[in-house]
């Protein structure tokens, strides 16, 4: 089966110098990716630039991505039917930087622009603008695929996190969501539409669980 998974983070720049991004290493997806060549499918590995996980990458065909437009335009590139599974694990920026001020004398922010933002300005009022879901164009690129997200969930409990990877499914029509992060707790969790979480204790059982659900026959 072709199968195409996403690893590590996104950036997005504040200057041509400072960057957004998140700790995300891309070893999961990595390593997910290898899982799936051992099982014999054929797999395009989009691994962000930052990504520092130094393991071995067998994946038959790799890019790397750099900003979230960037990685949005490479997923809408690979679009098609032949694609039978998608793996959406990397760490994409929720936000982009949009305007930046500086507080004048008299306490007004007035906006200013520059290649390299100095200290010298004082204090900086910086916007941070929600970047577009690529998750939710996913159905639409790949109309015949297995869609599995991700829910990195920081805050709440396991029965918050598990509500938010179901609410993920409905919105953007994929297959499955797995959830993890402190506010899941220990483990993994592997939400199906419809099914009740399965539990799941480390990425071996997640890795098995995932290329199981892209086998199994379409409903």
């Amino acid at each position: 089966m072709q199968c195409v998974v996403t690893a590590g983070p996104t950036y997005e720049s504040l200057d041509k110098v400072r960057r957004l991004t998140n700790i995300s290493t891309g070893k999961l997806g990595t390593e997910l990716a290898n899982f799936l060549v051992s099982r014999g499918h054929e797999v395009e590995l989009l691994v962000g630039e930052q990504a520092s996980w130094p393991g071995e990458r067998r994946a038959q065909k790799t890019q790397t991505f750099s900003t979230t437009n960037d990685l949005r335009e490479r997923l809408a590139a690979l679009s098609g039917p032949d694609i039978g599974a998608v793996f959406h694990v990397a760490a994409v920026s929720d936000f982009s930087f949009g305007r930046v001020w500086q507080r004048t004398t008299d306490g007004e922010p007035k906006e200013i622009r520059s290649g390299k933002f100095s200290t010298r300005d004082g204090t900086l009022l910086a916007e941070l603008v929600p970047t577009p879901k690529i998750i939710s164009s996913l159905r639409s690129w790949f109309p015949k695929a297995r869609i599995v997200g991700w829910k990195f969930e920081v805050d709440g409990n396991r029965e918050e996190a598990v509500k938010l990877a179901e609410k993920q499914i409905a919105e953007c029509l994929t297959d499955a969501c797995v959830v993890n992060g402190p506010g899941y707790g220990t483990g993994l969790g592997l939400v199906k539409e419809g099914q009740p979480c399965m539990q799941l204790t480390d990425t071996s059982e997640l890795f098995e669980a995932l290329e199981k659900l892209v086998r199994a026959p379409a409903v």
